[in-house]
């Protein structure tokens, strides 16, 4: 009797270990059932990230803003707006863990990015535009590596996390498709780190130290507020290789 309470309690603890974020307790993010899905904006440690999220663009909008505004001017702004976005994208979906609420967590992440790619598009069409009408280097800088790396990845994701969810015959079936989540949400982590990288590389542009005057320190304490959020409502079981699946 006793073994088989041991192999229960084994196998229960097995179950709770899945579920655990990377860092936390059960539960710290997991959507409770009957609460709204825009809950899951501030649940758990999610209201440390929008501090963070909104201190990182405050900081670059709010430089912009105190300047004289161009056309080049646009470029910070609506790439900062994207990665508010994104992280709206990632906190939306994160805690959701039932059927019904990874459906329509998946269409407000979709929605949400489809939003934030658009915007830094056209960011990027900015700055190439006005690179253009001024003769300037193209993905020569840090930032303008890094950027071009974002923009890279950004558009892999949109296309793998689209298709293998709407369009799962050209995987060969749903069950193939859902073989590749666990790669977009690992994917999605290391683009959002990207763009992180980007902005901070952002501040030791030409620019930047000219005009601008944005803190390399101040996107730093910025960026790593918004990953404490995000970093702690990470659920192992999401990534299935990595809990044992």
């Amino acid at each position: 009797m006793s073994s088989d309470t041991e192999n229960q309690n084994s196998v229960r603890d097995g179950v709770v270990g899945e579920e655990e974020p990377l860092l936390g307790h059960q539960g710290d993010a997991q959507q409770k059932e009957g609460r709204p899905l825009y809950y899951n904006f501030i649940l758990g440690t999610g209201v440390v990230a929008q501090a963070g999220a909104w201190i990182l663009a405050a900081i670059v909008w709010g430089s912009v803003f105190s300047n004289d505004l161009m056309l080049f001017s646009a470029h910070p702004l609506l790439n900062s707006a994207a990665i508010l976005l994104f992280t709206q994208g990632i906190l939306i979906v994160q805690p959701t863990h039932t059927k019904e609420q990874k459906r329509k967590g998946t269409w407000a992440h979709a929605g949400i990015n489809d939003v934030a790619l658009l915007t830094a598009i056209a960011g990027l069409v900015i700055i190439e535009f006005n690179k253009f009408a001024h003769n300037g280097t193209h993905f020569v800088s840090p930032h303008a590596i890094l950027g071009l790396i974002s923009y890279i990845l950004l558009l892999l994701q949109a296309v793998v996390g689209f298709t293998q969810y709407f369009v799962p015959q050209i995987y060969g079936g749903e069950e193939n498709a859902k073989k590749l989540y666990k790669y977009h949400r690992v994917g999605g982590y290391v683009t959002f780190l990207v763009m992180l990288a980007t902005v901070a590389a952002a501040t030791q542009t030409d620019f930047n130290k000219n005009v601008l005057k944005i803190q390399l320190w101040a996107v730093i304490v910025a960026s790593l507020i918004t990953l404490i959020g995000v970093v702690p409502r990470i659920r192992l079981a999401k990534f299935g290789y990595l809990a044992g699946r």
